[in-house]
């Protein structure tokens, strides 16, 4: 057995992993105000209890970290919706619970995941080129090529939430004006959602989607905007990497019923890409927020 763990920039989850990347048990926290001004004890402490809890059941071999940041040999070298830096996670945890861990993008981890996923379902995509957007606290993701996630040398790559998309944008938490992020991610989208209807921020899950339902016509025009600068940020990914499909994950696959059909309409209508397309194989992603557990087993 293995340990992946997916910390976001508004949760952590941790799950027991088995040799067919199933989820066994899996344990789940919400940060809090509270918890971010002391994060990276809350999240050393949360790691600890729940992996020494779960040593006693299981025999793990190693745990997995997906972080929503750049990460290195183990060290988080920035992670800016958390407020990370130059943090060694990695010895850190090491030295209270004896075991080899490892560190990578969120994003990467579950790109990786939604990959082997489709592809044990749909042995015939195995040689397709994917790009994969994970839209949750920010936007991040990865690219497929021939099988294998494509990465950087002194960086893994792919800050797809840091393209510009709007000259002299809103303003990103990395320093830069106008990032797709700041346009595409759910946490944007919902924040737009629960201004308008007055709706408590701490309101999130089923709960909030029950209030949205029952006041949609109140938030068409804000669906509307999102579809169109999601199209944006997609069509210019597209545009430089031609995938075969396109898979979309994190907090948004909560919302993609949606999104869905008016993002697929945009994208192939409009004049966004450059090689125009009948049709495109855009898809919301399996496995949800549990990508990230899994993928970081994986990675």
């Amino acid at each position: 057995m293995k340990i992946g763990i997916d910390l976001g920039g508004s949760h952590i989850g941790l799950g027991v992993i088995d040799e067919k990347n199933n989820i066994v048990e899996k344990f789940d926290k919400d940060f809090t105000k509270e918890d971010k001004d002391n994060i990276k004890t809350v999240i050393e402490n949360f790691i600890i209890d729940k992996v020494q809890e779960l040593e006693n059941k299981y025999d793990i071999e190693n745990i997995g970290i997906a972080v929503p940041g750049i990460a290195k040999d183990g060290v988080i070298i920035r992670t800016v919706n958390l407020g990370i830096y130059n943090y060694n996670m990695a010895k850190a945890l090491e030295e209270k619970l004896n075991m080899k861990i490892t560190i990578r993008n969120d994003a990467k981890c579950a790109c990786i995941a939604e990959y082997e996923n489709i592809i044990k379902n749909e042995p015939e995509l195995k040689d397709s080129n994917m790009l994969f957007l994970t839209l949750g606290t920010g936007v991040g993701g990865g690219f497929i090529y021939n099988g294998k996630l494509i990465e950087g040398h002194a960086f893994e790559g792919y800050e797809f939430g840091h393209m510009i998309i709007k000259e002299n944008g809103i303003p990103c938490k990395c320093g830069k004006l106008g990032c797709f992020e700041k346009y595409g991610s759910i946490l944007e989208y919902k924040n737009r959602v629960k201004q308008r209807l007055n709706i408590w921020q701490e309101v999130n899950g089923e709960p909030l989607r029950k209030i949205m339902n029952e006041h949609i016509d109140e938030i068409l025009d804000i669906n509307k905007q999102y579809v169109k600068d999601l199209s944006i940020g997609i069509s210019n990914l597209i545009n430089i990497f031609e995938p075969d499909l396109v898979v979309l994950g994190g907090g948004y696959s909560h919302f993609s019923y949606l999104f869905e059909k008016d993002l697929k309409k945009e994208l192939v209508n409009s004049a966004l890409l450059f090689n125009r397309r009948e049709d495109i194989d855009i898809r919301t992603a399996k496995l949800g927020n549990d990508a990230g557990i899994i993928g970081a087993t994986i990675y």
